[in-house]
């Protein structure tokens, strides 16, 4: 079963073509912007609308996706401020690599999984990565 949490990335980055990949960047933050924005509304049924098949799987119903990030990613429910940083491809998968700062001011640095499907792109999962020169 794919880990939701924690994924431990040890190949190396491999850049996608020019234009594919600017096309891809543009949708692939949008989503992600989209859900943000749905969580700071607390539009849990929009923000788990954004999530693969497998994070809907995992879940169940925007109530429990909800309950999720308000534990585990408080600074995705509400961030203070949001930063695009690189996408890259690992082991093949699309990952969008992202600066938050929650409301407090603490930086936070995450990386999103991405699923392109038949409804367009979608979030397959969301690391937290280790604060170690993370910097706002």
């Amino acid at each position: 079963m794919r880990q939701f949490f924690s994924v431990l990335l040890v190949s190396a980055t491999i850049a996608l073509p020019g234009y594919a990949q600017q096309a891809s960047e543009t949708e692939i933050q949008s989503t992600i912007e989209n859900q943000i924005e749905a969580f700071r509304a607390e539009d849990y049924s929009r923000a788990f609308s954004f999530a693969s098949p497998m994070i809907k799987g995992i879940f169940g119903t925007p109530d429990n996706f909800g309950a999720m990030v308000r534990r585990g990613y408080p600074m995705v429910q509400n961030p203070g401020s949001i930063r695009m940083l690189g996408l890259r491809t690992i082991d093949g998968k699309l990952w969008q690599r992202v600066l938050m700062t929650d409301q407090a001011g603490a930086a936070h640095m995450l990386d999103y999984r991405m699923l392109q499907t038949p409804d367009g792109w979608q979030i397959d999962a969301v690391q937290i990565l280790p604060q170690s020169g993370v910097g706002a």
